[in-house]
């Protein structure tokens, strides 16, 4: 089981660390002027892109360098990116741009569209504190540990380990986790997977959205 982010805990952090303008953070990105005022910022209400004023698909808040374990918030960087709700389109522009440059290892699970209100990545050495299930973790662990092979797209090195739903359809199914095959892609590629994925999604209300750090890790839903 994974612990459900606690979104009451949030605003006990927010004010500890500095973090960055909006505009820098996001570059590209265009908010709301009235999310972005004094009232919105006394009342620590996360910007809003300007397309929320429209009908947008659907709506996610992105938290890029926040993990939530067990109710506590981790900070990841310093100074950190704002909390901000983005449309469909804002949130893969930002998550494509910054899963591209990644570094590390990933094993990314396909969500469930129908279910899921959180997508999130856990760094390996968080899996126990975030409460995924010990054989889930070591599963995870031993498909990250693997030597990297080639892109499949490219004949850059696959970082990343795409399972989509059909192969794992929830992280219940350990031995799944454990030996389905998979997509190999590397950064860039893996980074396109991910998101088109989420641009399939006709309808879904996103809770919580962040983005990887740490050496290795994996991208879970629930």
């Amino acid at each position: 089981m994974i612990w459900l982010a606690a979104r009451s805990r949030r605003r006990n952090c927010r004010q500890t660390m500095t973090r960055l303008a909006h505009k820098d953070a996001y570059p590209g990105i265009a908010f709301r002027p009235r999310t972005l005022n004094w009232w919105a910022r006394l009342a620590q209400v996360p910007a809003e892109c300007v397309h929320l004023d429209h009908d947008a698909p659907w709506m996610a808040t992105l938290s890029p360098d926040t993990l939530y374990l067990r109710g506590k918030a981790a900070r990841h960087r310093e100074p950190r990116r704002p909390e901000v709700s983005l449309c469909r389109a804002c949130l893969v522009g930002a998550l494509e741009a910054d899963l591209a440059t990644f570094s590390g290892r990933v094993v990314a699970f396909e969500p469930d569209p129908e279910s899921f209100t959180q997508y999130f990545f856990l760094a390996a050495p968080d899996f126990d504190a975030a409460g995924l299930l010990p054989d889930v973790a070591a599963a995870i662990e031993r498909r990250l540990a693997r030597p990297a092979e080639a892109c499949e797209d490219c004949s850059r090195a696959a970082k990343w380990l795409w399972l989509s739903r059909t192969e794992v359809p929830s992280l219940d199914e350990v031995g799944s986790i454990a030996t389905s095959p998979g997509r190999h892609l590397c950064a860039r590629h893996g980074a396109r997977r991910l998101c088109a994925a989420l641009e399939s999604i006709a309808e879904a209300n996103l809770l919580y959205v962040n983005l990887p750090y740490g050496e290795a890790g994996a991208y879970v839903w629930i």
